[in-house]
């Protein structure tokens, strides 16, 4: 009855009749019929779709891009294995007073008023270095040229300038490094050093290194590397590992000077100070 009931009314409406709205659902054959009480049914869209919250706008988090790398790292090399270990001598053992002193000013002036060796009494100005220092990166050269002697100050020649772009690049201001060289006179012609000039001006060096504490070290030159690692070894057998000098990562590179002259030794150089720059991140 209710089936006939249904199809009527519907022909009803497809005939023009008033449409006719049902306050109860009809029943039909086979079903139960619906309780006045029971709620309405929810509709298959919001049964798969919940009711969500949505946050004011000044509750959402905001959503940053990724940070981008720096320039430097693309194409850096990766952190190489261990070179050699060395521990520098104590300074009784080199029989100067050096532990007295306790600042890098005072190491500084002991420098610029005491004669060490030969080659104190034709420089024009001692260099003993410059920088900051509480420096995480240390540099250490050969030896003053000829604007460092008439200066005072380390790498301030086209060498200095070379290297001034090169701290630059890996985004670590000059100011903030403490930069030195193995000897703190001038050569002759810029000759290389003597091995007893070396002696006698290196324990500046140690006692510098001892105050300043680095984080990494970058040795630039063989004689800077030799006379640090205490071997005597070709810069290629040096470069491309990390040395330690008292427990220091140092890396061994060429001169700014030797760039000057070979353009081709640019590339490996700038992969060695890469390498010190990833270790200052870690």
């Amino acid at each position: 009855m209710a089936d006939e009931w249904e199809r009527y009314l519907r022909q009803q409406v497809e005939l023009g009749g008033a449409e006719v709205v049902l306050s109860r659902a009809v029943r039909r054959s086979g079903s139960q019929s619906a309780s006045p009480d029971a709620e309405p049914a929810e509709s298959a869209e919001q049964v798969a779709k919940p009711d969500r919250q949505i946050a004011p706008p000044g509750d959402r988090p905001t959503v940053r891009p990724p940070a981008r790398l720096p320039a430097w790292t693309k194409g850096a090399p990766p952190i190489p294995g261990p070179g050699i270990a060395v521990e520098s001598p104590e300074h009784y053992l080199l029989g100067d007073d050096l532990v007295s002193l306790t600042t890098i000013e005072e190491v500084s002036e002991r420098i610029r008023t005491t004669h060490c060796c030969g080659l104190c009494a034709n420089r024009t100005n001692a260099v003993p270095g410059e920088g900051d220092p509480n420096a995480k990166l240390f540099l250490v050269g050969e030896g003053p040229g000829a604007t460092e002697d008439a200066q005072g100050r380390p790498f301030v020649g086209h060498a200095g300038t070379l290297l001034n772009g090169i701290l630059e690049a890996i985004e670590v201001p000059r100011d903030s490094v403490y930069i030195t060289n193995i000897l703190k006179c001038r050569p002759p012609q810029n000759r290389k050093p003597l091995p007893d000039e070396i002696a006698a001006c290196i324990p500046y060096l140690h006692r510098q290194l001892e105050i300043i504490r680095p984080k990494v070290i970058l040795a630039m030159g063989s004689t800077a590397a030799e006379a640090m690692l205490g071997v005597r070894k070709s810069l290629g057998e040096l470069r491309g590992k990390v040395h330690t000098y008292n427990g220091i990562p140092l890396i061994v590179t060429y001169h700014p000077a030797a760039l000057l002259r070979n353009p081709n030794w640019k590339k490996p150089t700038w992969d060695d100070v890469r390498i010190a720059r990833q270790l200052l991140d870690r």
